[in-house]
């Protein structure tokens, strides 16, 4: 059946960036938006003239001083971790996706969650397009879940999806994955971009209609975005990535969209032999042993969406062999580590010509907010004076051009977390506000400048760190 012989329906062509989601009646060899180059793909749209295609069904308009804020309670999925990037539990009716590259732990993370909402007395759809259904109870038996209460769907023709959705009336369906879906009558295989597009609509006009929570596994592109990420990522109500590296035994969860709560929150789990346990006290394990004395090793107070977190950067610096001094980074951008190297350079005389610079964050974390750069450069003038960051010590504010250094935001959370940890020094801007009860238990070392912060953070012969000033 072709989308034309539908009764009250017509097709129309259009052009979508595969990188943005932006539309275009022709195609375009470069996206004006994401400036993206050969990423624009034909997607047959169906534009029906009935009010089904509606999320709501058609609602009548109303005041918006009269919309009822009665809503049903959140679900809770069983672990903090999950219902903290989340924004406090999974709302009915919403759309999620979680996206993460191959054998990340997605469908792992997924069937517990199953496990868990089973149990709490909710009715839980497990839709299997990748997976037979002996594949998946190998794994439950694998993760010691029973599978009681889980109603498990192999099937990837979505119009039969739905089919049966309606008649067993679930709270929670999980999508694994999206890109094994497929509809009928939509032009395109399954997981291209028309299919993937309009299967992600069909499930949110089915959750929004009868106040249903969709999970989706989403894969994941050699870029690192989930396939197809500007259409879907409109589309849903929120987007998480699953990050980690393969070789480590923790995963991150992100949140980079949501419309019920924060974004850029994170969750942090630990791949053990039963499956992904959540880990209550992050800070230990990515500051590390950043107490002690190591050359090249600075740690820094970092804010994760609303949690803060303690993480250890380190950096080495080896006299360049032959050629340019190469400049490399593991979880910090590399183009603020050119910044920051420059900044060394001009402004404090640390010698980085004729040196490589090499800069990783542990743990597999990957670093965005600029209050890590003053830890970035102690590291690395750590390296070059072959003289570590004195012991206890911790280290946050963010550097100008001018070797000058500036307050960040949420000074008072970031040194709590620091003294919990038994941290008992910091180094800081001279303009970072504290509030008295801060200081409790906190030496503070004001630095005006990455001159200052130097002399302050290293060690000076085996002497203490100087006074506060």
């Amino acid at each position: 059946m072709t989308p034309d012989s539908r009764s009250g329906a017509r097709a129309k062509q259009t052009f979508v960036c595969r990188s943005c989601g932006r539309e275009s009646p022709r195609w375009l060899g470069r996206c004006p938006s994401c400036d993206s180059w050969n990423s624009f793909e034909s997607v047959v749209v169906e534009r029906r003239s009935t009010l089904g295609d509606s999320p709501l069904g058609g609602a009548a308009p109303q005041e918006l001083a009269r919309v009822s804020l009665d809503a049903a309670p959140r679900l809770s999925l069983g672990t903090a971790e999950f219902d903290r990037v989340l924004g406090g539990g999974l709302v009915p009716g919403s759309l999620v996706l979680l996206g993460g590259e191959p054998g990340i732990g997605k469908s792992t993370l997924l069937l517990q969650l199953c496990a868990h909402l089973a149990s709490a007395g909710s009715r839980v759809v497990y839709v299997s397009g990748e997976e037979s259904p002996q594949q998946v109870r190998l794994r439950s038996v694998r993760l010691g879940v029973s599978g009681e209460g889980i109603h498990l769907l192999p099937e990837t023709n979505l119009d039969a999806v739905l089919d049966c959705l309606a008649g067993l009336s679930p709270s929670v369906v999980i999508v694994d994955s999206i890109q094994t879906m497929y509809l009928e009558g939509v032009v395109g295989a399954a997981g291209s971009l028309s299919q993937v597009r309009e299967s992600t609509l069909a499930l949110m006009r089915f959750c929004k209609q009868r106040s249903v929570s969709v999970l989706m596994a989403g894969h994941v592109t050699k870029e690192g975005a989930i396939a197809g990420p500007g259409t879907l990522e409109h589309i849903v109500d929120v987007v998480l990535y699953m990050e980690g590296d393969r070789h480590s035994a923790y995963r991150l969860v992100r949140s980079v969209k949501n419309r019920f709560g924060s974004t850029d929150e994170l969750g942090v789990f630990e791949m053990a032999a039963h499956g992904l346990a959540e880990v209550p006290n992050p800070s230990l394990v990515f500051a590390g042993g950043g107490q002690g004395r190591v050359i090249g090793s600075a740690v820094v107070p970092i804010l994760e969406g609303s949690r803060p977190l303690l993480v250890e950067i380190q950096a080495l610096t080896t006299p360049a062999g032959f050629g340019p001094p190469r400049r490399v980074a593991n979880g910090f951008d590399v183009n603020r580590l050119l910044l920051i190297a420059a900044v060394l350079s001009k402004r404090a005389r640390v010698r980085l010509a004729d040196q490589d610079v090499i800069v990783n964050v542990t743990g597999g974390l990957r670093i965005t907010e600029p209050a890590a750069d003053l830890g970035v450069a102690l590291a690395i003038a750590s390296s070059v004076r072959d003289r570590p960051v004195a012991r206890g010590v911790v280290v946050f504010g963010e550097l100008g051009l001018g070797g000058e250094l500036r307050a960040v935001p949420q000074t008072s959370r970031r040194l709590s977390e620091a003294r919990k940890l038994g941290f008992g020094s910091c180094v800081l801007p001279r303009e970072a506000k504290t509030e008295p009860g801060d200081v409790d238990g906190m030496r503070l070392l004001r630095a005006s400048s990455l001159g200052n912060a130097l002399s302050l953070a290293l060690e000076q012969e085996g002497a203490e760190p100087l006074a506060e000033s």
